[in-house]
């Protein structure tokens, strides 16, 4: 996932060095917690050229939103396929994929899941949650593709399975007890051993 500042050989645009900026430290530590002067400030870029591409923080925040979206469902979508191509059943190749986003330096969870506690009472919650809901159907949708499962009772209890394993897994639980949890559960769900 390309979730950091380009180095100096890569050309970027400023817009997306403070969209960059914004992902790694909204990421983190919510973007709450973050201050526009600290994201100028690590942006390296002046109060007018920030409030010339986002004209409020609220903006940045659903520019963020939806490049975290891109991106992590690039991600996703290329490692399912991976573990598929390792021949890999569905549901393994499920549990190797988050195994191996759980146990990623940069985790912090679902930015999805983060970004729907945080947007209460925020001007742009609506528009948050949307992007949310948004980027979890598109989840389903590419598990669906993986699983070949239509039913949409169950294609909901894999995504609350995914979810919960997200959040144990942010809590700091064992990732390889969520994993195998995650595993067993999946094979209920999908009559695949993992």
């Amino acid at each position: 996932m390309k979730t950091s500042i380009a180095n100096k050989d890569e050309k970027i645009s400023v817009r997306e060095k403070i969209v960059l900026t914004a992902h790694e430290l909204f990421y983190s530590t919510g973007f709450k917690a973050t201050g526009v002067d600290t994201i100028i400030r690590q942006a390296h870029v002046t109060k007018v050229t920030f409030y010339r591409h986002f004209p409020s923080k609220n903006l940045l925040i659903l520019a963020y939103l939806h490049y975290r979206h891109e991106i992590w469902i690039d991600w996703f979508e290329t490692a399912l396929r991976l573990n598929v191509d390792e021949g890999r059943t569905a549901s393994d190749a499920l549990a190797a994929t988050l195994h191996a986003w759980f146990v990623m330096p940069s985790f912090h969870g679902c930015a999805f899941i983060n970004a729907s506690a945080e947007a209460k009472s925020e001007e742009v919650e609506n528009e948050i949650k949307e992007i949310c809901r948004s980027h979890k159907l598109e989840t389903k949708e590419k598990i669906e593709a993986l699983t070949a499962i239509s039913d949409e009772q169950r294609l909901n209890e894999i995504m609350l399975l995914i979810d919960g394993a997200i959040i144990h897994a942010q809590m700091g639980m064992d990732v390889d007890a969520v994993i195998h949890g995650l595993k067993s559960g999946l094979e209920k769900i999908t009559g695949q051993a993992a």
